[in-house]
């Protein structure tokens, strides 16, 4: 939605119950926005185990590709990209680091011909080569810099949880690749810790 495109939700309940209920504001912002919210369950469904499986070939099927961002081995995420090579849709993976459990569902897919995402660009030429691509307009990116990029810039809190990795990170790797103060990242690294002390990322080490 930041990025003005069409944001299409599919839901595990019935549309009148959204879960969890901290979302209504996001379900409002969809729709707002141009969206849609999607089910196929009947009136006053409520949220059940098997519902969200289910729903997941819906949300495979609606797409030109499914992209597993993270994933733990016994993920969800691995039944989506399953239902996802069964309609003929392509299937991406964004590998981690190997300490990172949320990455072995990825590398998982990755040493199964799951094609290798590392940056917005890759995504979008990969798409556009998508049979399926003919049946709907892929949108391109700017050339200079990609929305997320921009939005970085405009965060600093944003751009330094993005240089941190899941390895210990000095504090003048973190000034280096973010070009921020030595103030600033100590500012904002105090600030997210006693905000999300237990945070999976790593730890910048002083000194």
């Amino acid at each position: 939605m930041q990025a003005e495109g069409i944001t299409i939700a599919v839901l595990g309940t019935s549309l009148e119950l959204i879960y969890p209920t901290e979302h209504v504001s996001l379900a409002e912002q969809i729709l707002a926005s141009g969206g849609a919210l999607v089910s196929e369950l009947p009136p006053g469904s409520p949220p059940r185990g098997w519902h969200f499986p289910r729903r997941n070939r819906l949300i495979s099927g609606l797409s030109l590709a499914t992209l597993v961002v993270e994933a733990t081995r016994r993920s969800g995420s691995l039944s989506t990209a399953r239902l996802a090579l069964e309609q003929a849709r392509d299937v991406f993976a964004i590998p981690g680091s190997i300490h990172n459990p949320q990455s072995q569902g990825c590398h998982y897919l990755l040493q199964e011909g799951a094609g290798l995402i590392d940056n917005a660009e890759t995504l979008v030429t990969n798409l556009t080569k998508s049979p399926l691509n003919q049946y709907v307009s892929t949108p391109s990116l700017p050339q200079n810099t990609t929305p997320c990029a921009r939005q970085l810039l405009d965060n600093p809190q944003e751009m330094l949880l993005d240089a941190l990795g899941y390895e210990p990170t000095s504090v003048d790797a973190l000034i280096a690749s973010t070009g921020l103060s030595s103030e600033s990242v100590a500012s904002l690294l105090l600030s997210n810790l006693r905000a999300a002390s237990n945070l999976t990322r790593a730890v910048a080490i002083f000194g």
